[in-house]
């Protein structure tokens, strides 16, 4: 009888002992599981696309990006890329974008392969500034910001704080910390999170055109999470939703003619039709936002 009492006492406590030791493991390791794609593997040589370029951030950090050179009236893309994600994985945007003699600059992030440092929100933030001001000084016809997943949130405080001519968010979140706690309820989120990306906070900042995409069958990102960041921004804004695609298929031939038509309309300021009917199949999309959109 008091064996059976005293393992009843202990019980609660080992429960909690593992509780504490599992909120541990995910605050010391969330580094790692927020950045997979962080490490000191060098980008091959020569690169699959572009020339090789380097770009010193204000805290004194070096970053490798490949760049190709578009025509001097025609925007220029800048891409922020996903976290698990490498800047010579975009041969196939680079090629896209040229064949329109529209150039693209992909930077890899701090302590991502070929650039030093450490990954971590504000040094992304940092990052994804001084590729701007870089950028700035190469093309003279304006930039289009390009962030895709954890990149969106790059992408919206770069476009918040410098004059870029568009705005395109692929698989966007409303913030990390809205997306980390949805996949870990039991936890104390807010808490643990040292790197939130509340892009919900930021985005009221990008007064530019706006372009949104993403998979109905996103299970990385929700879609909903993007739909709740595209309520919030500010006009002008489009959205296409994409029925059929996930969180990494959506980067196929439709999304590529979306991202290129998207910025030759801000070159020649023509309006898109903000409402698109679906086209069935694999392809089938809709479409939300103002008819003034371009």
């Amino acid at each position: 009888m008091v064996s059976a009492t005293r393992y009843l006492l202990i019980l609660p406590l080992m429960a909690v002992i593992a509780y504490m030791a599992i909120v541990a493991v995910v605050y010391f390791s969330q580094r790692s599981m927020l950045y997979p794609g962080a490490g000191a593997a060098a980008l091959p040589e020569p690169a699959s696309w572009g020339e090789t370029v380097h770009i010193r951030t204000p805290d004194g950090e070096l970053l490798q990006a490949l760049y190709t050179r578009g025509d001097s009236d025609r925007p220029c893309v800048l891409l922020f890329f996903g976290n698990g994600d490498r800047v010579d994985n975009y041969a196939f945007l680079a090629q896209a974008l040229s064949a329109r003699r529209i150039g693209l600059l992909a930077i890899s992030y701090r302590g991502y392969p070929g650039s030093t440092g450490s990954p971590g929100e504000q040094g992304l933030l940092t990052d994804g500034i001084a590729a701007f001001d870089w950028l700035s000084a190469q093309a003279k016809s304006g930039i289009v910001v390009l962030g895709r997943s954890l990149g969106t949130g790059v992408a919206v405080n770069t476009a918040g704080q410098r004059p870029a001519a568009g705005v395109i968010l692929v698989s966007p979140y409303l913030s990390v910390l809205s997306v980390a706690q949805t996949r870990y309820p039991l936890l104390p989120v807010e808490l643990l999170l040292k790197d939130p990306f509340r892009s919900d906070l930021r985005i009221s900042k990008v007064k530019q055109p706006k372009l949104f995409l993403h998979g109905r069958l996103d299970d990385s990102i929700p879609l909903s999470s993007g739909e709740a960041l595209f309520r919030l921004a500010p006009e002008p804004k489009r959205m296409v939703i994409y029925d059929a695609a996930g969180h990494n298929d959506i980067l196929n031939d439709r999304m590529v003619g979306e991202v290129i038509g998207f910025v030759e309309a801000l070159k020649e300021n023509r309006p898109r039709d903000a409402v698109t009917d679906g086209t069935g199949g694999d392809d089938q999309r809709s479409v939300t936002g103002s008819a003034s959109n371009p």
